[in-house]
């Protein structure tokens, strides 16, 4: 928004830019979009920016660069809606939902891999000596008084990888997946084959782009070398617990200052990060319509597992309607003019099902 040339070509073409912002520069390819924005005289604007603050860290499992900072945030925020309360207009700003909660990070489970017995017993005796190791090097370090028993004994059970075939009720096993885990104790300067890598809990979100590369091999020449088994996911494929602790947090502090920015300006609010977690908790319904966050069948949310459907983006419309009605006593609603998602299909392949 406030990024000079960010519609211009030359930058474009270096992978700076953005190829849709350099149809709305025109004749001035170094104009901010928020120059272009406030040139135009607006009586209203509608303003629902900071998810790529968070988004594009998380969908890279948090290997991409970092979190925008606050105080860039902070800065970046006050410029853009002093800017806009400078021509004196109206207008509605929301804030960010839980990025977590999209199906880019919801559609493939952290235990997606079945094995036969011999294959468990052989993938379990491969993680033996890694195993032992990772409890020889923690009685060292509390030996040394680097870390307490309780606390050792905590990272060892959270380390230690076994798989199996069926559980003791002789249901077939789901494991987890192997992943590399930086938050771990760094182990190597002991012993280097002890790399921070753990098998994922439920609390960790398997990035939906894994699911092509799970359960394939490393080396195409050596048939024990598959991803997520033998060879731990790497930090790209999967947001820790840890890491989505970091998203969460980032998102609640921009959340509060876009708050204290619409009161400032005195605009409209829409709660969108309220709202997705209602939705995502399965309590909205709109004309006769249930959706889900789901991946495409859910209706909410199309291919890429990020953007919305027609119909999602028509759902956040009536939204946005509603809160200005309770601005500035409009009747988007009252009139019945909000919008019906039933007008927007979703469609997809049955196979999908």
């Amino acid at each position: 928004m406030v990024a000079p040339g960010y519609g211009n070509i030359n930058n474009v073409i270096l992978g700076l830019a953005n190829p849709y912002a350099v149809r709305l520069t025109g004749s001035t390819p170094d104009a901010t979009l928020l120059e272009l924005a406030v040139n135009q005289s607006p009586t209203f604007v509608s303003l629902w920016i900071g998810a790529n603050d968070v988004l594009s860290y998380s969908t890279s499992g948090g290997s991409n660069g970092a979190l925008t900072d606050q105080a860039t945030f902070d800065a970046s925020i006050d410029a853009i809606v002093g800017s806009l309360m400078a021509t004196g207009t109206d207008g509605v700003m929301a804030n960010i939902p839980y990025v977590t909660d999209i199906p880019f990070f919801t559609t493939v489970p952290h235990n997606p891999i079945p094995l036969d017995e011999t294959t468990a017993n052989a993938v379990n005796s491969a993680y033996a000596a890694y195993n032992g190791g990772v409890e020889q090097a923690f009685a060292y370090l509390v030996s040394v008084n680097a870390i307490s028993q309780d606390d050792a004994d905590a990272e060892i059970a959270q380390r230690t990888i076994s798989f199996c075939d069926v559980d003791e009720n002789g249901t077939p096993c789901n494991n987890p997946v192997v992943i590399i885990d930086e938050a771990l104790t760094d182990l190597t300067a002991i012993n280097p084959a002890l790399v921070s890598m753990r098998q994922a809990t439920e609390n960790d979100l398997i990035v939906i782009l894994a699911a092509s590369f799970i359960g394939t091999l490393a080396d195409p020449s050596n048939p024990a070398s598959v991803n997520g088994v033998a060879v731990p996911l790497a930090d790209n494929w999967v947001l820790t617990e840890t890491e989505i602790q970091e998203v969460i947090t980032a998102t609640d502090n921009f959340n509060a200052k876009l708050a204290s920015a619409a009161e400032q300006a005195d605009f409209a609010f829409f709660n969108a990060n309220e709202f997705w977690q209602n939705l995502t908790n399965g309590n909205f319904s709109s004309n006769n319509f249930s959706p889900t966050t789901g991946l495409v069948v859910g209706g909410l949310f199309s291919l890429d597992a990020v953007h919305p459907t027609s119909r999602g983006y028509g759902i956040i419309a009536n939204e946005f309607m509603k809160a200005i009605d309770a601005k500035y006593n409009s009747n988007f609603e009252a009139s019945g003019n909000l919008l019906d998602i039933g007008d927007y299909p979703t469609n997809y392949s049955p196979l999908l099902q």
